[in-house]
C-alpha cells in the first residue's frame, strides 16, 4: 500500500553502503520507520529530505515489515536548525525525546503538532532551551505522568504558597509541606511558569523571556521527574549541559522578568492566579 504522509524526520541511520534507515514522526501515522534506498548518495534525490529535523510529504510503501520510503516533498527547510549548533542541539534532544516516548505506529496527531511547534520556534531563534522546557513538561502525560499543578495534590486547595512534590507529583500547598520533606519551594512566578509550561500552546506564547538561574532550575526539576518517575535518560542530554556552560554558545534573554507573554487574557495559564 502506498501512502502520503506529512512527516518530521528524527533520526536515521546507516543500512548497508548507500541506504538509510529513516524514523520519522507523522501527523497521519504516528512515528514509522521506513527504508530510504540510495539516501546516503549525495546525489540520490531522497538525501535532502532524509535529513534530520525536515518537514515533508513523503511517498511510503508498507506492507510487511519496514515501508519503503519511495519520494519525499520538504515543505520547510527549517534552515537555523541545520545552521546554529545550539539550534540543532536542542532540536536533537527535542527529535530524541518524542523517539523515545511515542510508540510504533500510534497515531499521535497531537505529539506532531508539538514537535511542529517547536521546531518553528526554534528556527524562528525563540530561545531553544525555553522551547524545550516546554516540549518536555507537554510530554510528561504521554510518559504516563500526570503531575497535578491546577491545584494542592493532597487537600485541592488553588491559594496559598505552593512547592513541587515529586512524592504527591505535583504540588502541595503550604498546609501540606509536612507530607514530603524533599519537596522543592517554589516563587508565585515559578508556580505561573510551571502552570504555562504545561498548559498553553507553544504557538500562544509571545516573546519569553527567562533568566539563567530560572532556566536551570526548571531544567533540574522536570529532568529529576524525568529520572525518578518515568526512567529514561537522553543521550543529547549530555551535550546540551556542555553547551548551558559555555558563554559563547549561550542565548540567554538580557531581560530580568520570567514572566512569559500570551497573545490574549484568555490564553492565561488555568489556575495561575495568585
Amino acid at each position: 500500500m502506498l501512502n502520503k504522509w506529512e512527516g518530521i524526520i528524527l533520526r536515521t541511520g546507516p543500512y548497508g553502503e548507500s541506504n538509510k534507515v529513516v524514523t520519522m514522526l507523522t501527523r497521519e501515522a504516528g512515528k514509522i520507520s521506513a527504508m530510504a534506498r540510495g539516501a546516503k548518495k549525495p546525489a540520490s534525490r531522497l538525501a535532502g529530505v532524509t535529513q534530520p529535523f525536515t518537514h515533508g510529504l513523503y511517498l511510503v510503501r508498507s506492507g510487511r515489515g519496514m515501508g519503503t520510503l519511495q519520494s519525499g516533498d520538504p515543505l520547510e527547510p527549517m534552515r537555523f536548525l541545520h545552521q546554529d549548533i545550539t539550534a540543532a542541539a536542542y532540536a536533537s534532544y527535542i527529535a530524541e525525546l518524542m523517539d523515545r516516548l511515542v510508540e510504533d505506529g500510534r497515531p499521535a496527531p497531537a505529539e506532531f503538532g508539538l514537535l511542529l511547534q517547536a521546531f518553528h520556534a526554534i528556527n524562528e531563534e525563540y530561545d531553544p532551551e525555553a522551547i524545550t522546557l516546554f516540549v518536555e513538561w507537554k510530554m510528561l502525560p504521554v510518559a504516563g505522568v500526570y503531575p497535578v499543578l491546577h491545584q494542592c495534590a493532597n487537600c485541592g486547595a488553588t491559594e496559598g504558597e505552593f512547592a513541587y512534590s515529586f512524592r504527591e507529583n505535583g504540588f502541595l500547598c503550604h498546609r501540606c509541606f509536612e507530607l514530603d520533606r524533599h519537596l522543592v519551594r517554589l516563587s508565585p512566578a515559578q508556580v505561573r511558569l510551571i502552570r504555562t509550561f504545561y498548559t498553553v500552546p507553544i504557538e500562544q506564547v509571545g516573546k519569553l523571556t527567562l533568566k539563567p538561574a530560572t532556566k536551570a532550575f526548571m531544567r533540574k526539576l522536570v529532568r529529576t521527574i524525568y529520572d525518578e518517575q518515568v526512567g529514561i535518560r537522553l543521550k543529547s542530554a549530555a551535550f546540551l549541559d556542555q553547551l548551558s556552560r559555555m558563554p559563547e554558545f549561550r542565548r540567554d534573554a538580557p531581560a530580568a522578568e520570567d514572566e512569559p507573554e500570551t497573545e490574549s487574557s484568555e490564553q492565561e495559564p488555568q489556575g495561575g492566579e495568585e
